[in-house]
């Protein structure tokens, strides 16, 4: 894990001080599938800095997502099964797919049919307002 934090932060830095892309520059979610999918490179896993920074931005989402699940009804996603391979080829087929779309409606879609487990959660663990 602290390789994977570090070699993200590193493709960060290397984003903003290497005359950067403006999809680097934008942030990943924000990027139509159209302008994504080009760039998303499943085969060369997290060598390659665009995958990196979807990567860790799905693993955000889903993280976000789990929250709201487990406030909800005591539910979340494992994300072990969320391997890079597995987050990049499902993004990359969806965008292609859907090219008018973004990579979150690709997400949405994954949360709604995903299993979730059970879990002991006590509600109102997060407490989002003062």
């Amino acid at each position: 894990m602290r390789a994977f934090m570090a070699v993200s932060v590193a493709a960060l830095l290397a984003c903003g001080s290497a005359g950067a892309e403006p999809l680097l520059s934008q942030g990943i979610g924000s990027a139509s599938c159209a302008r994504l999918a080009p760039d998303i490179k499943p085969a060369e896993g997290l060598n390659d800095q665009v995958n990196v920074m979807l990567y860790a931005w799905v693993q955000g989402y889903i993280s976000a997502a789990n929250v709201a699940l487990l406030e909800y009804d005591n539910k979340h996603i494992d994300m072990s099964d969320l391997t890079d391979t597995r987050v990049l080829s499902m993004i990359l087929d969806y965008c292609k797919a859907n090219p008018d779309k973004r990579p979150a409606n690709a997400l949405d879609a994954f949360i709604k049919t995903a299993k979730k487990g059970k879990a002991q959660w006590k509600t109102g663990t997060v407490e989002w307002d003062e």
